[in-house]
């Protein structure tokens, strides 16, 4: 390799983009609701994969449970409360997804509204 190779491959690491906290959140979000959706669209064919999208999607807001509910969180109270709520809500309308008596789009709806608030700059 020569050294112009060399100093190429050394600084094209320091123009990655830095990610933060919420940027981290939003992928991992992201991530899962794009799974969720794609197993819905397959249908009946796609159930499996929607229920394995659907646990890691009920783990992700229990972490978030965890989190809002650390005493040392700053968010504001209001929206801890508010949270938590989607926590608990998320954790029964998955439970109905799950036993075919609900659609998955209203979590879809909630995890994009949480994505939108991650972009915007939301706490």
């Amino acid at each position: 390799m020569n050294a112009l190779l060399k100093a190429k491959s050394a600084y094209s690491a320091a123009k990655a983009p830095t990610r933060t906290a919420k940027n981290l959140e939003y992928e991992v979000i992201a991530r899962i609701t794009r799974r969720m959706v794609a197993a819905a669209q397959k249908g009946r064919p796609g159930f499996k994969e929607l229920v394995e999208a659907l646990k890691d999607n009920r783990k992700l807001w229990s972490i978030f449970a965890d989190e809002v509910a650390n005493p040392e969180n700053p968010l504001p109270e209001d929206l801890k409360s508010q949270l938590l709520y989607l926590r608990e809500f998320t954790n029964q309308h998955t439970s109905k997804v799950m036993a075919r008596k609900a659609d998955v789009r209203m979590l879809v709806e909630i995890n994009t509204a949480i994505m939108r608030g991650l972009r915007s700059g939301a706490s």
